[in-house]
């Protein structure tokens, strides 16, 4: 695995653009945040997007962030020398045939999906040859979605993780590096990793988290017992902290758990054995246990805060964004 972070002085001229074209596949909180960081940090030059729903379209020609909005994917790729794809895990497959037609060879091809292996495979067979396929995965985000959703600070000190193929060909390892400058300009801080071992990392600190949230609240609205009006007005910081992250795209989550079930269902059984121990500490009164899981737990997520990779203020920052 290889960490690499970017620290430009100030006081130097602006760096010329990583690359000419840019063209985004899908216009939501990914795609347009992606689209905003490139054209503030000056990192492409020409940028493109397309979208399949004329109602995203028409909001995107209205914000202007793009020098062109196209329906067809394979126009919007048209001379791009990076072509992301902003969609749902299981329509990377469909977009990379949609967009192959206009793919140049020499373009690199990438995605922001947050599964690695199945998204790889999906990609590889179906792109063009000639084209460097490069899958990534920014691990930011928040609980919306839509045009709108986008700003160009998502990326900032977020890590972006790259699983590029088992080639070592100097073509594709520069494909590679020029990709990495890239997102480095975005603010991001990027890290190599093979793609199953990225899979079986993000279901236990994203995809797990996210079925437990949905769990619980679901849990609660089923409660025969308490209203839904009581959950909304009595809601204490902890579950509407679960409410936020079970806001979030649910197309975008299905395909997540459908495509990294292995990984998933992996570390779900290791949790459920925990849950369990942890009920029998509840149930026979070992306070000791559970006093030693919470201090432990509640140091893990000092160091994510002191990582920089989350905020301690109130309600963890996310009432200000740039």
């Amino acid at each position: 695995m290889t960490d690499q972070t970017s620290d430009q002085p100030s006081d130097k001229p602006p760096a010329p653009p990583v690359y000419a074209k840019l063209a985004v596949i899908g216009g939501g909180l990914i795609g347009t945040s992606v689209i905003r960081a490139a054209r503030a940090n000056g990192a492409v030059g020409e940028i493109a997007i397309a979208d399949t729903n004329p109602a995203h379209r028409a909001r995107l020609t209205e914000l202007g962030i793009a020098d062109s909005v196209h329906a067809d994917s394979a126009e919007a790729v048209r001379d791009a020398d990076l072509v992301v794809l902003a969609v749902p895990v299981m329509a990377t497959g469909e977009a990379t045939m949609a967009a192959a037609p206009g793919l140049k060879a020499g373009a690199t091809l990438t995605d922001v999906g947050s599964v690695k292996g199945a998204v790889a495979e999906a990609m590889a067979a179906a792109a063009p040859e000639g084209v460097f396929v490069i899958p990534g995965h920014p691990v930011a985000g928040t609980e919306h979605s839509g045009p709108d959703a986008g700003f160009a600070t998502l990326f900032e000190n977020r890590w972006h993780i790259l699983t590029p193929q088992p080639r070592t060909d100097a073509p594709y390892q520069d494909a590679v590096e020029r990709l990495t400058d890239f997102w480095l300009r975005l603010g991001a801080r990027v890290e190599l990793m093979d793609a199953a071992h990225h899979d079986l990392v993000l279901a236990v600190t994203s995809h797990l988290p996210h079925l437990i949230a949905y769990n619980i609240v679901g849990t609660a609205a089923d409660l025969e017992e308490v209203t839904q009006g009581e959950v909304m007005k009595y809601s204490a910081g902890g579950f509407r902290d679960f409410t936020r992250i079970a806001a979030s795209d649910p197309i975008m989550w299905r395909d997540v758990f459908l495509t990294n079930k292995d990984a998933v269902l992996e570390i779900l059984g290791r949790f459920t054995e925990d849950l369990q121990a942890l009920s029998r500490a509840i149930r026979w009164g070992e306070g000791e246990k559970l006093q030693a899981l919470f201090t432990r737990t509640r140091e893990i997520r000092l160091g994510i805060v002191a990582a920089g990779q989350e905020s301690s203020e109130p309600n963890f920052g996310r009432d200000r964004r740039g």
